[in-house]
């Protein structure tokens, strides 16, 4: 187990990303504790952990409040001891452009990328030295975070301004021995989200529909599949253990290419073309 030892803090725990995220970070022998802004969802997940033989600890928290933010790293050590890992992944999807997009839903959809990473990057990371713990953060980015993507603005802004947040806090950070990365999934299989769902007890009507929603994803991925949440937990499990001990500020890609091809190749025509 490469996590043995070590208490990571999730936020964003869904029962797709984060919550796979989450699990399989549990899976390598970590505590984890769970944030979500949804109650069912931190205790859904921290509730599958357990039954899987891990440790975990729901913690409902608005990642945009600083109190409540300084709750969960206060709950974190008097429950487990420490602070050594922190993946930011709380985020909301709304898709609408610069030109219908509402200030208040603008200014919250930032707030949550951002605002949260800042806040649960700087507690966490105080945490880390006033313990003396070469810990680990991960930004979860997206790939439309390194690409322009009409009707997502507040989105593709908010995770691209995450990638060179990441950089920055790195470099501050590098003298205490704590590594700041990122890591960048794509569109996902829904597969083992919607399974999880399923296990949480949840109802997924339009499964089908959802799952055919993301074939046309996957004709245009070099790989010619889609990542799921599984994925990017071992990506996450590698980024936070010792295996990683000499990486700092790097973005680690989990899309099957997507953001390498060349714009106008087709990867499932045959001459390649659109």
């Amino acid at each position: 187990m490469r996590l043995a030892g070590k208490v990571a803090i999730v936020t964003g725990t869904s029962s797709n990303l984060g919550g796979g995220i989450a699990s399989g970070i549990a899976a390598e022998g970590a505590s984890v504790v769970c944030v979500d802004v949804l109650p069912d969802n931190a205790s859904d997940c921290a509730h599958e952990i357990e039954r899987g033989g891990g440790r975990a600890m729901a913690a409902p928290c608005d990642v945009t409040k600083e109190e409540q933010v300084r709750s969960v790293i206060a709950r974190s050590r008097k429950t487990y001891g420490a602070v050594d890992i922190l993946v930011n992944g709380a985020a909301i999807f709304n898709e609408k452009g610069v030109l219908d997009m509402p200030l208040a839903e603008w200014e919250r959809q930032i707030a949550i990328i951002l605002t949260g990473a800042f806040l649960f990057t700087k507690y966490a990371a105080q945490s880390m030295i006033e313990q003396g713990r070469r810990g680990s953060i991960i930004n979860i980015i997206s790939t439309a975070g390194h690409q322009g993507q009409p009707r997502n603005v507040a989105y593709c802004t908010g995770k691209s301004g995450l990638l060179n947040f990441t950089r920055s806090v790195a470099m501050e950070l590098a003298g205490y021995g704590i590594r700041v990365n990122s890591l960048t999934p794509t569109a996902t299989d829904p597969s083992e989200g919607i399974e999880r769902a399923i296990r949480w007890g949840r109802s997924v009507p339009d499964a089908d529909r959802i799952k055919q929603r993301f074939e046309a994803f996957r004709k245009r991925v070099p790989m010619q599949k889609l990542p799921k949440p599984y994925d990017y937990a071992r990506a996450a499990v590698f980024l936070a253990s010792d295996d990683a001990a000499m990486i700092t500020a790097m973005d680690l890609r989990v899309d099957g290419g997507a953001l390498s091809r060349y714009w106008a190749w087709v990867p499932d025509t045959p001459e390649g073309e659109g």
